[in-house]
């Protein structure tokens, strides 16, 4: 039996919690009454709102202009008024503005057909353009526009295109289910974005725990010429540059993308928006996410609209079985805590989990010991334990010398840490301070 592929420095293997899930089909949500649906979904520049209170929106109809170079279009999810253009707060800590739109009218894409686009013959600016025009964003969570993610600068090349199948994170399963209902549409997608980047080699990588998964893609792959190749179950098994070492066996330079070694990565759930929005002439103006987490009475995969709450995706769950100690936005390792349930799904929302306290199991932080846990486990070589001391005493420059920009906030770190520090919030929270005392600074 082949051994399989994995990245080659650190690594942990928490509790999946998929297992609630990940056999649990695709439903759709209702529509949304109300709809708020933030100008910055994405990496990037906010988009400028093209709507007023008071005006009437189609479904899929472009409120939001992309502005700059790395920025997204925004679309309306449902058909209705805009009743208000309000600010709010992101879990993610972004603030925006976001326009409030209440339904009114007929709406289209659940369950009615929708006419095709032929795109033999499109080249890859009029794909890209496309891309641009729908609003596509890596869903993965990074949420960098695909319209710029796939076009590769001047000078470099494409070798290798890396399907991201690995969700690794616990608890979501969204991406498995997607692999499974809609192989086609996935194969699709690839397809596409062949044709923008014309790899020489096209890679699934999917964790070795979505057999049947894996079983779905491989005669589909075959006829494509696509390689499936399953990976050991290792989080952070995803991470861009760790996917690309275990799959190519290169490693990314610190600082730089993937594609300083010819690669390019795309998420599952990215390549069917890219599938839609190309064929079906469908911006995102939904997605695929997994609500969980022991609270959560009936949890599952939904498909639910931009701008709907979470509120409602729990109570379409069933509602809670206890009361809640924690609310996260994305998964456990990487997402994002939240307190206010009316806060709106975005299109980099993969999960709304709803944690007890058991599953949280708290503890109180104390000094670091020096053990060295978090070195031994940092999958891009780094000391956790030094960039945070540097944080800590607001040393932001030395503790940028140590890697803290390298950092990929995947949490291995936080979770050995016997001392409880939440070593990725300071990282976050630090990598933040120097983004604006630099744009303080060039201003």
């Amino acid at each position: 039996m082949n051994r399989l592929k994995t990245f080659s420095r650190g690594g942990i293997h928490p509790p999946d919690g998929k297992a609630t899930t990940a056999g649990q089909p695709i439903k759709n949500a209702p529509l949304p009454a109300r709809a708020v649906v933030p100008f910055s979904q994405h990496i990037g520049a906010p988009a400028r709102s093209l709507v007023e209170v008071g005006q009437r929106v189609e479904e899929a109809q472009l409120i939001g202009e992309a502005t700059g170079f790395v920025s997204a279009s925004v679309h309306a999810p449902i058909p209705g008024t805009v009743k208000e253009i309000k600010s709010l707060y992101l879990p993610s800590g972004v603030k925006t503005e976001a326009a409030v739109i209440e339904l009114d009218g007929a709406f289209s894409r659940l369950g009615k057909p929708i006419a095709q686009r032929d795109w033999s013959d499109l080249e890859s600016d009029a794909l890209l353009a496309i891309l641009k025009e729908q609003g596509v964003v890596g869903q993965g969570g990074a949420t960098f526009p695909s319209h710029v993610k796939f076009a590769v600068p001047k000078g470099k090349s494409c070798e290798a295109l890396l399907v991201n199948a690995a969700e690794c994170e616990p608890f979501l399963s969204a991406d498995h289910r997607l692999m499974l209902e809609r192989t086609e549409d996935l194969i699709e997608g690839i397809r596409m974005v062949q044709r923008i980047l014309q790899p020489q080699r096209t890679v699934i990588g999917i964790e070795s725990n979505k057999q049947n998964a894996i079983d779905a893609l491989i005669p589909h792959a075959k006829r494509e010429g696509i390689d499936v190749v399953p990976l050991k179950v290792k989080y952070p098994q995803g991470a861009e540059k760790n996917l690309v070492e275990a799959v190519l066996g290169r490693e990314v330079p610190a600082g730089k993308l993937p594609i300083e070694v010819g690669a390019i990565i795309a998420n599952v759930g990215t390549l069917i928006s890219v599938c839609e929005a190309v064929r079906d002439n469908k911006p995102v103006i939904e997605r695929v996410l997994t609500v969980a987490g022991g609270a959560i009475a009936q949890p599952g995969n939904i498909r639910a609209r931009v701008g709907c709450t979470y509120r409602d995706l729990i109570e379409e769950c069933g509602g809670f079985t206890e009361e809640p100690v924690k609310f996260i936005s994305g998964g456990p390792m990487m997402g994002f805590a939240f307190t206010d349930l009316d806060t709106p799904v975005t299109k980099g929302t993969s999960g709304i989990l709803a944690l007890t306290a058991k599953e949280v199991n708290a503890f109180t932080q104390t000094s670091c010991l020096s053990c060295g846990f978090c070195v031994n486990v940092c999958p891009m070589g780094l000391s956790p334990t030094s960039i945070f001391k540097n944080v800590e005493h607001e040393r932001l420059d030395e503790a940028a010398s140590l890697g803290l920009d390298d950092c990929v906030l995947c949490g291995s770190c936080a979770f050995v840490c016997p001392a409880h520090i939440p070593l990725v919030s300071a990282f976050r929270a630090a990598r933040g301070r120097r983004r604006r005392l630099s744009a303080r600074n060039r201003g």
